[in-house]
């Protein structure tokens, strides 16, 4: 859109070119997103274990043959957490290096500051 497009290239990148303001801009979208997201996956995940999911298809539930909810996907939970635990430690403690930068190898110069 030739007549909106300029503005939303100054409001989006702070000018023409990417400088320190789309930069800022960017870093502080970055680092306030995972604060605004796990509330609202936490605020989900209540809603969802206590009141349930719904009932696109319409299966009548009188028949006490369908899976309880609160037990299955309650564990299924705890499990995809122990899972991502499991992972977040075993990169910790068995590759510690796998996500360094090499540049923190790099032997230092003593006669330059």
């Amino acid at each position: 859109i030739p007549l909106a497009g300029p503005s939303i290239v100054r409001l989006m990148w702070g000018g023409y070119t990417v400088g320190g303001p789309t930069l800022n801009r960017f870093y502080s979208f970055h680092f306030l997103l995972p604060f605004m997201m796990i509330p609202m996956v936490l605020l989900h995940l209540h809603f969802l274990h206590k009141l349930g999911s719904s009932n696109p298809l319409g299966v009548d539930g009188d028949d006490g043959d369908l899976v309880p909810f609160h037990p299955y996907y309650t564990l299924a939970d705890l499990q995809g957490i122990i899972y991502a635990c499991f992972l977040l430690h075993l990169l910790v403690c068995e590759y510690p290096h796998l996500l360094g930068d090499p540049e923190n190898f790099v032997p230092a110069n003593p006669l330059s500051t």
